[in-house]
């Protein structure tokens, strides 16, 4: 073949290859990428060229297997990257519903079930460091008797917001508390019997939204999961792990913080 048919053969070629590239992927992710592209330029750019143009960076030669990212093993190796924790020695640090990945900072570990839960299917993580059973709504433990309170994907889970949150701020005198965004829960499709709220963080308060039986569905499709999560290495998990501060809210505090919370039931507003 001449070199400008061949050239002009690839180039078609990998048109062909974008256009079923994007039919497997569901509209609602679609949709979703392209508000990322309109609102973060960043993220935007990132998803232009998995859908439209360039593949972003390729495991090496040779390799397709599914590369380990940050926050494959724990959860801290990607918050260290947004979060300055500033935990001095000789402090006090609480995590709250540490599980199988506790808080390396902590003094104190705890969690509500010692044994395994739908929520938690691994072993709890048990080490020379004091360990309480306690409920994040009711702490057994004095007003300011901690410096810090970590507490990592445990509020999405709770029956009362505003009582756990009050809990945190009269026991611990900072703290960092993580949660998954609306958009982590809808692209994985996992809240459904496992998350009661999804949150939104402005400036020092939290907003709490009650999850409607359709928002738990989230898009009804395992491929996000199947893409991200799985053996092989895909483009999108270079978008996702890059931009984790997206899909988690990510909300550290001192001595307090505003609390707002939606309920579906009563249709109202509870602020503390």
């Amino acid at each position: 073949m001449l070199p400008g048919l061949q050239s002009e053969a690839l180039a078609l070629r990998r048109v062909e290859n974008q256009i079923k590239f994007r039919k497997l992927i569901p509209k609602p992710i679609r949709k979703f990428l392209g508000v990322l592209a309109e609102k973060m330029s960043k993220v935007g750019s990132v998803a232009r060229r998995v859908l439209l143009d360039l593949p972003l960076r390729k495991p090496e030669k040779g390799s397709q297997s599914r590369p380990e990212w940050a926050g494959d093993r724990h959860r801290f190796d990607y918050q260290r990257k947004y979060t300055t924790f500033n935990i001095q020695v000789g402090e006090q640090v609480l995590d709250i519903g540490g599980g199988q990945d506790p808080f390396p900072y902590a003094t104190i570990l705890s969690d509500r079930y010692p044994e395994k839960t739908r929520h938690r299917m691994e072993d709890l993580v048990r080490d020379s460091r004091p360990f309480i059973i306690l409920d994040v709504e009711h702490l057994p433990l004095k007003d300011k008797s901690v410096d810090f309170i970590y507490c990592s994907h445990v509020l999405e889970h709770v029956d009362d917001p505003l009582k756990a949150c009050s809990e945190l701020m009269r026991v611990g005198g900072r703290g960092y508390i993580e949660t998954p965004t609306y958009a982590q829960d809808g692209l994985f499709a996992w809240a459904k019997e496992m998350h009661r709220w999804h949150i939104v963080s402005i400036n020092n308060k939290l907003v709490f939204f009650e999850y409607t039986d359709r928002q738990l569905e989230g898009v009804r499709s395992s491929l996000w999961h199947d893409l991200i999560m799985g053996p092989k290495y895909h483009p999108l998990q270079e978008m996702y792990y890059n931009n984790l501060d997206f899909f988690f809210v990510m909300f550290t505090w001192i001595d307090s913080f505003e609390c707002v919370v939606y309920r579906l039931s009563t249709n109202s507003k509870y602020t503390m």
